[in-house]
C-alpha cells in the first residue's frame, strides 16, 4: 500500500500563473518554439511544457513572476503574443 489516502483516475498538472493543481484536461500546455511561447492545444508538440488556466488572470501572473522561462527552462525573454491571442479566445 502507497499511503495516498485520495485517488485520482485524471493526471494532475500545475498552473504555472496561479500554482494550483488541476486536471491535465483543464489546463493548457504551453511549449517553447524559436523562442515563442506557443500554445499546444492537442497536447502532441515536441519539448518541455508547462502549464496554464486558460484564463487572462493566470496568464498575467504567470508573465509578471516570469514563471514561463523558469518553467520551460529557458534563457531570456520569451514572446507570448500567440499565448495571449489563444487565451483571450478562450476566456467567456
Amino acid at each position: 500500500m502507497s499511503g495516498r489516502t485520495r485517488a485520482c483516475g485524471c493526471p494532475e498538472r500545475t498552473c504555472v500563473g496561479c500554482r494550483k493543481r488541476s486536471a491535465r484536461d483543464g489546463l493548457l500546455r504551453v511549449v517553447v518554439i524559436g523562442g515563442r511561447c506557443v500554445p499546444d492545444l492537442r497536447g502532441t508538440l515536441p519539448g518541455r511544457g508547462a502549464y496554464v488556466h486558460p484564463a487572462p488572470a493566470c496568464l498575467e501572473l504567470a508573465v509578471r513572476r516570469r514563471a514561463f522561462p523558469r518553467a520551460l527552462k529557458v534563457q531570456g525573454p520569451l514572446d507570448t503574443g500567440e499565448l495571449r491571442q489563444a487565451v483571450g479566445q478562450a476566456a467567456p
